[in-house]
């Protein structure tokens, strides 16, 4: 398995769910992925826990903070300073919707809000450096921007990240992957026209799996909704779906063992 113990600046290194039913939400990524809700039993976490699969910790799951906001999948990219990246996205134009906060012992957060409308956020290890298994079946492999801007995005990302855009054609797609150094760790897409016309850019999380379409249908049985099934693309068939709670996410079979992060 792909065991991780740390993240290189500017990588992904964590997702994790804001829920508006936090229990539902443990019983459905049981159910279909198999992970257990380690939750932290302090007020003080705010009902924040840990899902693991076979004792390593793959994503966190906590509550939805305001009212009326959907469930969504959130993306942490590794930091060694918070405080200098939230300065950077300040700087590249971007909006800090949370000043970087210090976590316990765990590590120091900071989120923010892009150009292109996307919300991403940063993390400054310090006992917890992220996900401790990525890139193997029911764990994640990549973090996608699906994006109303992409000039926006490519302006901004590479000042805060120090990711660079190389564009590639896929079946006659544009697809962008953001490069660290020769290495690509996330990608973007221009938000099609058929989304909603109310649908912000996002990160669309990826969780690989090893046999997409019993897992797309334990989801569906799990009570899943299957926005795109079977789809064909270069690295591996892959599903999009939204649980029961309404956060979107993709499940993907790869042609091999390959992730960002």
């Amino acid at each position: 398995m792909a065991q991780r113990s740390g993240y290189d600046p500017g990588v992904p290194c964590w997702v994790d769910l804001s829920s508006t039913d936090v229990d539902a939400s443990a019983r459905f990524y049981g159910e279909v992925f198999g992970w257990q809700a380690d939750m932290i039993d302090d007020p003080e976490a705010g009902g924040y826990g840990m899902f693991l699969h076979q004792d390593r910790q793959v994503a966190g799951l906590g509550p939805v903070m305001g009212g009326g906001s959907p469930s969504f999948w959130n993306m942490f990219v590794a930091t060694d300073d918070a405080a200098a990246l939230a300065e950077r996205v300040r700087n590249a134009g971007g909006t800090v919707t949370m000043e970087p906060m210090a976590v316990f012992d765990e590590g120091v957060m900071t989120v923010f809000q892009a150009p292109d409308g996307s919300y991403a956020a940063a993390w400054q290890a310090g006992n917890h450096h992220g996900a401790q298994l990525a890139g193997e079946p029911v764990s994640c492999c990549w973090n996608e921007l699906v994006t109303r801007d992409p000039s926006a995005a490519e302006s901004f990302y590479p000042a805060v990240f120090g990711w660079m855009p190389r564009l590639r054609e896929l079946d006659g797609i544009k697809y962008t992957e953001w490069h660290l150094g020769e290495r690509a760790v996330a990608g973007m897409v221009e938000m099609f026209s058929d989304y909603p016309a109310a649908t912000p850019s996002f990160w669309m999380t990826y969780f690989a799996v090893a046999d997409l379409e019993a897992t797309t249908a334990a989801a569906e049985g799990a009570g899943a909704s299957v926005l795109v099934r079977g789809m064909e693309a270069p690295p591996g068939r892959f599903s999009m779906l939204t649980d029961p709670q309404g956060a979107t996410f993709s499940i993907i079979q790869l042609h091999e063992i390959a992730g960002n992060i």
